[in-house]
């Protein structure tokens, strides 16, 4: 007897609740293809932060990234946002949290906020240059 399929077993969500949860995913996100067209292209219009600690971000980090590491956020000591312009915080990636952390910082003190999924792991699978301090 075949057994039931565990993708199936509980039933999707409607269309529009689809729709609702996805498009709310994207205010809170964006990945890294997103960050490298946007920076390779001149149109950044967000604050890059490299939230992990100094020698991770030495060892590798993205070309325009402001080190500062989530344990030091605070509304002092953030860059100057352009005008319009978000925070992108990233972390090593999906097994780390400091992404989270900074962006919940950043977000109580009032700001605009995404975090780049997948972190530095994310963009060295999509093949994207890292430099070195």
């Amino acid at each position: 007897m075949k057994s039931k399929s565990q993708v199936t077993a509980i039933q999707a969500a409607t269309p529009q609740a689809a729709a609702a949860h996805f498009q709310a995913r994207l205010t809170l996100e964006t990945d890294c293809w997103d960050v490298h067209h946007s920076l390779a292209n001149d149109v950044a219009n967000f604050v890059l932060l490299d939230v992990r600690s100094e020698s991770l971000f030495k060892s590798g980090h993205v070309r325009s990234a402001i080190h500062l590491p989530h344990s030091q956020i605070r509304a002092e000591t953030l860059p100057q946002l352009p005008t319009g312009g978000i925070y992108v915080v990233y972390c090593a990636g999906p097994h780390c949290n400091g992404a989270n952390k900074a962006a919940i910082k950043i977000a109580l003190l009032g700001l605009p906020v995404k975090e780049m999924i997948g972190g530095i792991e994310g963009w060295k699978d999509e093949g994207f240059e890292l430099v070195t301090c």
